[in-house]
C-alpha cells in the first residue's frame, strides 16, 4: 500500500494559529469577566454588613418630639451612634397615630440606612385599620426588642376610689357608666381600655385624643375618668398623688408599685397588656445588616442612660433574635384583632 503523506493548503496553519490565538482571548475575557462578577457579587452580598454602616443612619420615630417613645429613642440613637462609629439621627415624623413615620420606612430603601422605632402602638393601629396604611407582618423586617412594662389604670382623683372592684361597681351603677381617654384611635391606651370593657363587661365610653399629652390634662382636670396610660406619661402624675393608681395592666405586680395589685390579680382573669420598644427596618434589609443591628441593639439596651430609663418607667429589658420578634409581632396582631372585631370599632 502506498502511503499518501497529508499536506496541508499553505494557509491552512496560520488561520489555525489565528483561531487559536482569538480562543484564548475570548477566554481570557471570559474569565476576567467571571472574576469581576464574582467579586460584584460578594461584594453586594456579603460586605455591607462588614462595612457598614459607611454613612449616618436615620432613625425615624412617629411620634412628636418631647415624648417618652421620644426619649428612650433618642438614649438608643446616642448609643448607637458611640458604638458603630456613624450618627444616629432621630427623625421625628409624628401623625396618623404612627401610621406616617411607619409609611416612611415601609417605603424607604431596604440598605440600612432606613430604621423605624416601634412601640406596641405599631400593631393595634394596624389591627384598626379597616383599610390597613401599612403591613406589619409583610412590609418590615424586625430587628430587636428593647424592653416591655405594664400600663397603668389611673382615675382621677374626683371619683373617690382606690380599689378596681370600686371602679367596676361605679360604672355599673352609674346611669352614664365611666369614660376612659386614650392619646389616640388604634393606640396601645384605647384597646387596653376595650379589651378591659369587655372582659369586665362594663360600660365605658372610650374619648380619644391627639396625643396622651391632651389626655393627661383632661384626665387631671377631671374632665375625664379613666386612663389606661404608658409609665413614661403618667409616672409623675402617681407619684405626686394628682392621679389615682388603682390597677397595674401586666401579668404580675410592678417593682415600682409593689402594694398596687395586676388587673388579674384584682379579679380580672386573663387579663395581660404590655407596651414595649424596638426597632425595624423595610423588608428585604440584608440580613446580615440586620444580625449586625440586632448585636448593637442588644448590646446598647444594657448602657446607661436606657437601661436606666427603662428601669425607672417601670420596665424589664425584653431581648428577642429578629425571627422572635416577627413571632411576637404576628401574635399580638392577631390578638388585637380579635379585640377589635367584637368590639365593631372601625376607622380608616
Amino acid at each position: 500500500m502506498t502511503h499518501i503523506p497529508l499536506i496541508s493548503p499553505p494557509n491552512l496553519i496560520p488561520k489555525l494559529r489565528l483561531i487559536s490565538l482569538s480562543l484564548k482571548r475570548h477566554l481570557t475575557c471570559i474569565w476576567r469577566v467571571s472574576i469581576f462578577l464574582t467579586i460584584l457579587f460578594f461584594s453586594y452580598f456579603c460586605l455591607p454588613a462588614q462595612s457598614y454602616p459607611v454613612r449616618p443612619i436615620n432613625l425615624v420615630v412617629p411620634f412628636a418630639p418631647g415624648g417618652g417613645t421620644d426619649s428612650i429613642a433618642r438614649d438608643l440613637a446616642k448609643i448607637l451612634t458611640e458604638q458603630m462609629g456613624q450618627a444616629f439621627i432621630v427623625d421625628n415624623r409624628g401623625g396618623g397615630g404612627g401610621s406616617i413615620g411607619a409609611q416612611t420606612i415601609a417605603k424607604a430603601e431596604p440598605d440600612g440606612y432606613q430604621l423605624l422605632f416601634v412601640t406596641s402602638t405599631f400593631v393595634t393601629h394596624a389591627a384598626t385599620e379597616v383599610t390597613p396604611s401599612y403591613d406589619v407582618e409583610k412590609d418590615f423586617a424586625p430587628i430587636a426588642m428593647l424592653g416591655r412594662g405594664p400600663l397603668m389604670l389611673v382615675v382621677n382623683n374626683k371619683l373617690g376610689i382606690t380599689q378596681l372592684k370600686e371602679l367596676i361597681d361605679l360604672a355599673k351603677t352609674s346611669p352614664d357608666g365611666l369614660n376612659y381617654c386614650s392619646a389616640g384611635l388604634g393606640s396601645i391606651n384605647h384597646l387596653a381600655g376595650e379589651l378591659f370593657k369587655q372582659k369586665s363587661n362594663i360600660p365605658m365610653t372610650h374619648i380619644p385624643y391627639k396625643g396622651s399629652g391632651p389626655a393627661t390634662l383632661d384626665l387631671l382636670a377631671g374632665r375625664v375618668q379613666v386612663f389606661f396610660a404608658t409609665m413614661p406619661t403618667m409616672l409623675q402624675y402617681v407619684e405626686s398623688g394628682r392621679v389615682t393608681l388603682i390597677a397595674m395592666t401586666g401579668e404580675k405586680r410592678s417593682p415600682l408599685f409593689p402594694k398596687i395589685p395586676s388587673i388579674a390579680e384584682a379579679g380580672i382573669a386573663g387579663y395581660n397588656i404590655s407596651t414595649w420598644w424596638g426597632i425595624v427596618a423595610p423588608a428585604n434589609t440584608s440580613p446580615e445588616i440586620i444580625k449586625r443591628l440586632n448585636q448593637e441593639t442588644q448590646i446598647a439596651s444594657t448602657k446607661e442612660p436606657l437601661k436606666g430609663r427603662l428601669v425607672k418607667e417601670g420596665a424589664q429589658l425584653y431581648q428577642t433574635s429578629p425571627q422572635e420578634m416577627q413571632k411576637m409581632l404576628g401574635s399580638e396582631l392577631r390578638m388585637w384583632r380579635g379585640v377589635v372585631k367584637s368590639a365593631a370599632i372601625k376607622f380608616d
